[in-house]
């Protein structure tokens, strides 16, 4: 692969190019940041806000040196829908601060004891299949929205809406070239968008009502909610961010990769895992959703060879700034249901796939009774929905019990081998990611 920069690290672009090249990265991570506050019922405007600040944050904990943008984390929808059914948005927030901290102690522990046992605790064959566990979890969901009107009922007009949504996103991931494979995410909602319109889905009133200046309704520790922090809310975030920790690896294995530099060492693991936890924090001190890097970013990065942070600090700046935008944030909240649901039955497909993919590229040996006994208990009791409730305050469920019970039977199951960097390598090549 031909990784000599155009633009490397620390190089500064010119005003227009500047400009250019961050709205590239703005395009590329809009669609999925959007979702995921669309999906658990929190304010895109605070996730596009968030989303640049904590990416601002984990360049500077990062000593400018990686250029990596942080959007919204698709693996926590199911536990900040259960947060939030369990105790408001109040209760979301707070479990987004706790998978803060978490990635907080990681990175503590990292810095004194070095990299190698996160990856001995978290091989291919337990991550894998809790991937598959977090995309397959939300199929319902995906297909409910695209399937049913406001009401809750089939409605096949709103059906329609999602399958011309998903062809088109499909369409776009197949056929488009270049940057613009990065955004079929983006590209098939505004298809989505356009057909719901002419079928005469879409209210379009609140967007000629909206202010071009609007302060989001920020969620505010102590003063939009009271903090109060609860086992149940511990167990439920705290596993997954185990688990985001393993892709962040990934993340950075395949960064480096592109960019040619050992980030695993250089500004070290511990300090992208900071970044990625401030940044997650950030987000929970405003009301936004936990973020992790995003994919589609190093794939832009792996197009356009222009490494620079100063790019990936524009794009963090334009986030900012469109957060603030209220027609912007009322064209968003316009964007009907169906819609949504066509993008999120390819998306929460490519997250499965993943881990499949993982599985696969990791060349895990599911003859190899060890593997398979490990995988099939993961995908059971995730998908399946088991939780262990001792009492009305202490419970785990679903996807964290299927984190916690791979992690427990890969320490306790005899065989287990020593872990290699290269596991967790999502081993694909970046130009070809469409969406993470």
């Amino acid at each position: 692969m031909n990784n000599k920069p155009i633009l490397d690290v620390k190089d500064i672009p010119k005003p227009g190019q500047w400009f250019t090249l961050s709205l590239q990265h703005l395009f590329a991570m809009f669609g999925a940041t959007i979702l995921v506050p669309y999906l658990v019922g929190l304010s895109p405007a605070i996730a596009l806000i968030s989303s640049g600040l904590g990416t601002l944050a984990f360049l500077l904990i990062t000593k400018m040196q990686v250029p990596a943008y942080l959007g919204s984390s698709f693996a926590y929808i199911a536990p900040v829908i259960a947060a939030k059914a369990a105790g408001g948005p109040g209760a979301a927030m707070v479990g987004t601060f706790i998978a803060g901290l978490v990635y907080g102690i990681v990175a503590l522990v990292i810095k004194k004891a070095g990299h190698r046992w996160i990856m001995n605790l978290l091989p291919p064959v337990v991550v894998g299949p809790v991937i598959i566990v977090i995309g397959l979890a939300l199929s319902g969901t995906a297909v409910g929205m695209a399937m049913n009107n406001p009401a809750g009922k089939y409605s096949l007009l709103h059906f329609s809406v999602a399958l011309v949504t998903l062809a088109a996103t499909i369409i776009f991931s197949i056929y488009l070239k270049g940057m613009l494979s990065i955004i079929p995410i983006l590209a098939g909602i505004v298809v989505g968008y356009i057909y719901a319109l002419i079928v005469g889905i879409v209210d379009f009133s609140p967007v000629l009502k909206a202010h071009w200046f609007e302060m989001p309704a920020f969620i505010i520790p102590f003063v939009s909610y009271k903090v109060k922090f609860s086992w149940d809310i511990i167990l439920l975030m705290a596993p997954v961010a185990v688990v985001t920790i393993s892709e962040h690896i990934g993340h950075q294995l395949v960064l480096s990769k592109v960019v040619g530099r050992d980030y695993i060492k250089e500004p070290g693991l511990q300090r992208s895992i900071l970044g990625d936890g401030t940044a997650t924090i950030i987000s929970a001190l405003l009301g936004g959703p936990p973020k992790t890097t995003y994919g589609e970013n190093i794939g832009v990065l792996a197009i356009t060879r222009v490494y620079s942070v100063y790019v990936i600090a524009g794009a963090a700046v334009f986030a900012i700034i469109f957060g603030f935008i209220g027609k912007v944030t009322a064209l968003i909240q316009t964007i009907p249901t169906p819609v949504m649901g066509g993008v999120s039955i390819l998306l929460f497909g490519i997250i499965a796939s993943s881990g499949l993919r993982m599985l696969v590229d990791s060349k895990v040996d599911f003859g190899d009774k060890r593997n398979l006994i490990i995988s099939s208990v993961i995908l059971v009791i995730g998908i399946g929905g088991a939780y262990i409730k001792v009492s009305q305050q202490f419970q785990i469920q679903g996807m964290a019990l299927a984190a916690i019970c791979g992690v427990l039977l890969n320490l306790i199951l005899p065989g287990r081998q020593s872990a290699d960097e290269n596991m967790f390598e999502v081993a694909e090549s970046p130009e070809k990611r469409k969406t993470a």
